[in-house]
């Protein structure tokens, strides 16, 4: 027996989405700029010019340093220690900041401060920069001022990360982006054509640079786990995508005769209602682990929330709608210049 709420999904739609088509790209060019432009100059707070200048480095690792300036870069990109501490009592996450800011060692975040655990204990998060090339000197100073705030406090987990690895791992984190883009390319490119490729690079393009721009924006902590989040949007966005295309290329033989408008607005109804319940389903397992994964993966979550609408979004209105890019003569067939009506995908 199927789900009850399925039903309440219309088993045929016939949308006119190639009507807003260039509305839409309108609107997505705005954001991808706007985007841009927090990620480039971190909300005008530094002169991109003059932070490129000054970067140290090939010019990936001087790109990479103009575009770390517009994100709140988390300990495995800028470098740090980070520190978990545990109490008996609740931990006073003021007093513990105060106390390490009067150690002048750079940023001090103290975040994550939770109720008690299980095992009866309440947990802080300390995260603080390691300066000079001591950083076991500095972390045994940072905790012996902690001890001074909290009593009874320990030390359960401690990180630390040089700035040279996080340089590299920030550098690798976009080469890792940018190489899993090409090679989608490559993939549609084999499996369509060279047009449907650069479609689907397109809404990849769109879905990537719009998550990042909302992490700059907004401010949230950028780590290693939000490029395994974008690396997960990419291929989920890109499933999506093949999806459309896959019934796109059948209509494209089927309704030779057909304006290409029509045949994309055909194709997307018929793969809607799995698109949307792909959709949905993936998006209520983001929410949940975004409502309860805990501070750690709160930055993924939120990430792959965004990722699954803004990739849902690209699937119908910018990697479909791009083809109309493509002003090859459509081929001469059977007189079927109509179509039934839209089908649900199967």
């Amino acid at each position: 027996m199927a789900w009850p709420l399925i039903k309440l999904l219309p088993k045929k739609t016939s949308f006119r989405f190639v009507r807003f088509a260039f509305f839409a790209a309108f609107l997505s060019a705005v954001a991808v700029a706007g985007s841009f432009v927090s990620m480039f100059t971190g909300g005008f707070r530094d002169n991109p010019v003059a932070v490129f200048q000054q970067a140290q480095g090939d010019w990936l690792a001087r790109l990479g340093s103009v575009v770390g300036r517009g994100f709140n870069l988390g300990i495995d990109f800028r470098g740090g220690t980070l520190m978990e501490i545990t109490a008996p009592q609740a931990i006073d996450g003021g007093a513990v900041r105060r106390a390490l800011n009067a150690l002048h060692f750079g940023d001090v975040e103290v975040q994550g401060t939770s109720g008690a655990q299980p095992d009866h204990l309440f947990h802080t998060m300390v995260q603080f920069q390691t300066p000079g090339n001591n950083p076991n000197a500095v972390i045994a100073l940072v905790q012996q001022r902690i001890q001074g705030v909290v009593p009874g406090v320990q030390f359960s987990h401690v990180e630390a990360v040089s700035g040279k690895v996080s340089e590299e791992l920030f550098r690798n984190g976009l080469i890792a982006l940018g190489l899993a883009i090409l090679l989608m390319l490559i993939y549609i490119a084999f499996r369509f054509e060279f047009q449907f490729g650069l479609g689907a690079v397109f809404a990849l393009f769109h879905d990537t640079i719009l998550t990042l721009g909302l992490f700059s924006l907004l401010r949230i902590e950028f780590t290693l786990t939000i490029i395994a989040a974008l690396l997960t949007i990419i291929g989920y966005s890109m499933n999506d995508t093949v999806v459309v295309f896959d019934r796109l290329r059948e209509n494209l033989k089927k309704y030779k005769r057909m304006s290409l408008g029509d045949v994309i607005d055909l194709s997307t109804n018929e793969t809607l209602s799995r698109t949307m319940m792909t959709s949905l389903t993936a998006l209520l397992s983001a929410i949940a682990l975004w409502l309860f994964g805990g501070e750690t993966l709160r930055g993924f979550a939120v990430a792959m929330t965004f990722g699954i609408v803004v990739g849902t979004y690209s699937s119908i209105y910018v990697a479909a709608p791009a083809i109309l890019l493509w002003h090859s003569r459509r081929g001469r067939g059977p007189n079927q210049e109509t179509a039934p009506a839209a089908q649900g995908a199967s």
